[in-house]
């Protein structure tokens, strides 16, 4: 499982160390695209083949369904980690969450999520001030 706050820095050749304890769980390698609320998200391959399989069962008719699946899929790519436990942010990726030197790597159960320092904080702020009422709508739901 993914889990933890880790703050680290993208090197000037938009490299990322992911830490040694989450390497781990990705394994050799694993699959770096757009995330929601402008982060990154890095998969373990086993954990992006459920994630496409689920994509892959959504109604292509249904315009929501094409354009959440061009945007996630058009953007991935296969990430492999150099001897120091790097990974290459592309231009595309690093435009794409605003990312700058410092970044956030967020265990989220399946995956890593990789945030702009700032706008995390920022997200993490103004969410933990709402936890109680999100509690309360996700008990709604059984959660």
């Amino acid at each position: 499982m993914l889990i933890g706050e880790y703050k680290h820095t993208i090197d000037t050749k938009k490299r990322l160390a992911i830490p040694v304890k989450l390497r781990k769980d990705l394994g050799q390698g694993a699959i770096l695209t757009r995330g929601l609320d402008s982060c990154l998200a890095l998969y373990p391959l086993k954990e992006w083949q459920k994630m496409t399989n689920k994509l892959s069962q959504l109604p292509t008719g249904q315009v929501d369904a094409r354009g959440f699946n061009r945007i996630i899929l058009a953007g991935a790519m296969d990430v492999e980690f150099d001897k120091l436990g790097r990974i290459l942010i592309p231009d595309y990726l690093k435009k794409y969450a605003l990312l700058k030197k410092n970044v956030v790597i967020v265990g989220v159960y399946n995956r890593l999520e990789i945030w702009d320092g700032a706008k995390w904080e920022s997200y993490k702020q103004r969410t933990e001030k709402e936890v109680g009422d999100i509690a309360q709508r996700l008990g709604e739901l059984g959660v």
